[in-house]
């Protein structure tokens, strides 16, 4: 009787593990009632972005130089220094205009007092001349002296006058207005003339790409630009291509965008920014239909049977604000569940 129970039992217990073994297994993915807001994938057409490197400046630079030679006896300015337009910055002295200068002051007045001396004798041949005692020609050789006495003092007065000029010139003129960026020449220095001195911005402030030439015809007037913590607060910028320098220098093309609120003590800053060059198809969905798990994006897709499926996806920033552009994992066509699989 014992032994026929214990047979009776193992019977019931090999009958249950084969009930175990047959139960469905599980899979992966997890399947769950359709719950949550939903969207229907469309495809949009949205912009296309390249990486490009960002300077903030202006429209121009100019260039206070020499326009004599000889030596900085005093500049003014340094770097950062707002300057107006025809602001003296700094002077350069030729001692060797000094010397000229003499000289011809000299002759100018060994030039006068030959002229004195031709006026007197003209007046005495004219009153001789009129009291019959010299001819009419000896009164035209007493004019022409005069004449040539008076000519020379004129030359030698023109002579003074260039020297002066050019020693005037070297004075150093701020050829706009705007913020000095180098000043780099030392007081006491020789200089040559088209010697730079010191460049100061000029115009407004721009920012200034270097776009790749691969980019040649698919960025122009007008394509936007997105400028990445341009003022360390975190914060991007949007702005637009106004020109697009015609040439290509160690394989890049030079154009400038317009940003607001550019701050002019930033001249010279390297910044990140993206550059629209072209258009293509995307599917961008709001970031509330993505969720992250250990690295990862998910999207709930709504299958069969009106069940959920937690697919993996890749994701891609978008530009506009509250929105991801999905690059792989689901087509047009899916429709995202919000929030399911939380």
């Amino acid at each position: 009787m014992i032994r026929r129970t214990w047979w009776t039992l193992a019977l019931a217990a090999a009958a249950s593990l084969a009930a175990c073994g047959s139960a469905p297994r599980t899979t992966d993915a997890r399947q769950q009632p359709a719950a949550g807001e939903r969207l229907t994938l469309a495809e949009a057409d949205v912009p296309s972005w390249r990486s490009v490197s960002a300077e903030v400046s202006t429209v121009d630079q100019s260039q206070a130089i020499a326009r004599i030679p000889g030596i900085l006896s005093t500049l003014t300015v340094k770097d950062g220094d707002y300057v107006k337009k025809g602001e003296v910055i700094g002077r350069i002295i030729d001692s060797q205009l000094d010397y000229q200068s003499g000289a011809y002051g000299a002759q100018a007045a060994a030039a006068r007092a030959q002229a004195a001396q031709a006026e007197a004798d003209l007046s005495r041949t004219k009153f001789l001349y009129d009291n019959g005692v010299y001819a009419k020609a000896r009164l035209e050789q007493a004019e022409a002296a005069a004449n040539a006495a008076a000519a020379q003092v004129r030359a030698a007065r023109q002579q003074q006058s260039a020297v002066q000029a050019v020693a005037g010139q070297g004075a150093v003129l701020a050829p706009s207005s705007g913020r000095v960026l180098r000043a780099d020449v030392p007081a006491g220095s020789a200089v040559t003339p088209g010697m730079l001195i010191a460049t100061i911005t000029s115009g407004p402030m721009v920012l200034k790409l270097d776009l790749p030439e691969s980019l040649v015809g698919q960025v122009h007037v007008g394509s936007a630009v997105i400028a990445s913590d341009i003022d360390g607060g975190g914060r991007n910028r949007r702005g637009a291509v106004t020109k697009v320098y015609p040439s290509v220098e160690s394989g890049q093309v030079r154009a400038d965008a317009a940003m607001p609120g550019l701050d002019g003590g930033l001249i010279g800053r390297r910044i990140a920014a993206r550059v629209e060059s072209g258009r293509h198809s995307a599917l961008l969905v709001p970031v509330g239909y993505v969720t992250t798990r250990f690295g990862i994006d998910y999207v709930d897709v709504l299958g069969q049977n009106d069940a959920v499926v937690t697919v993996p996806v890749q994701t891609a920033l978008s530009t506009e604000a509250g929105r991801v552009e999905i690059l792989s994992g689901v087509t047009a066509g899916d429709v995202l569940v919000r929030g399911a699989s939380r």
